[in-house]
């Protein structure tokens, strides 16, 4: 990790919560950060807001992501995703920001959770679940008086160095060092095969498109986190 040990409160563990809006969004854009935090004993839940059910293969892709969770090593009973009517898996289904912040808060308060990681407001591939999920987190920081709870965000980056793989290490790494306020930190995969058999566990979306993107793309090697500071409304 680049950026010093943000992780650490008092060199205790901590109660993390990943919010994704898709099955396989933990695999193709997180994996680094669940390989980190899961190697250093962190209590890292998942929370999935959709079964991914716009081709038709909701119960499938719901399989798939607890056998990708599986392989990440993250504890079954700490991986959730859910299939609420209001919010369903495609471009153009808009999803109310209340309503995700309602749910992110009742895993925050049932866990303990001190920490929240999630997509940024671009959602790295610009799809509308990923940035409503965003708002959603952005709300629940809103409506907390007190803030208990600590919130990051997954930087996206441009398509060049989205498309890079391994080479955007050096690029990731410099980043954080020209800030030295502890708001941005570089998390590298130390176990880059991992999101190879985790993404491969979702065999129903494992299409040659994704395999090449997998393979190539720099969020299987690293993952730029900045903590969301101030709350932006959608």
């Amino acid at each position: 990790m680049v950026g010093g040990s943000f992780l650490y409160r008092a060199l205790s563990k901590r109660n993390i919560l990943l919010v994704v809006a898709h099955p396989d969004d933990e695999s193709m854009f997180f994996s680094p950060t669940i390989n980190y935090l899961i190697s250093r004993g962190h209590n890292l839940y998942i929370l999935c807001f959709s079964i991914g059910n716009a081709d038709g293969m909701g119960n499938t892709r719901k399989h798939e992501f607890y056998q990708a969770c599986a392989v990440l090593k993250v504890p079954l009973q700490q991986v959730k995703v859910l299939d609420h009517p209001d919010l369903q898996d495609g471009f153009g289904k808009v999803w109310d920001h209340e309503l995700l912040a309602k749910i992110i808060e009742e895993e925050v308060s049932s866990h303990g959770i001190d920490m929240i990681i999630t997509f940024d407001n671009y959602g790295v591939s610009g799809h509308c679940n990923h940035r409503d999920v965003h708002y959603g987190v952005c709300q629940l920081l809103h409506n907390v008086s007190e803030r208990s709870v600590e919130a990051w965000e997954l930087i996206s980056t441009c398509i060049l160095r989205k498309y890079s793989g391994p080479v955007d290490i050096w690029l990731s790494m410099l980043l954080p060092l020209r800030y030295t306020d502890g708001m941005t930190h570089c998390l590298l995969n130390e176990h880059p095969w991992k999101s190879f058999h985790a993404m491969a566990e979702h065999s129903s979306q494992w299409v040659w498109f994704r395999r090449l993107f997998v393979s190539f793309s720099s969020y299987t090697y690293v993952n730029t986190l900045r903590k969301i500071e101030e709350v932006k409304q959608s």
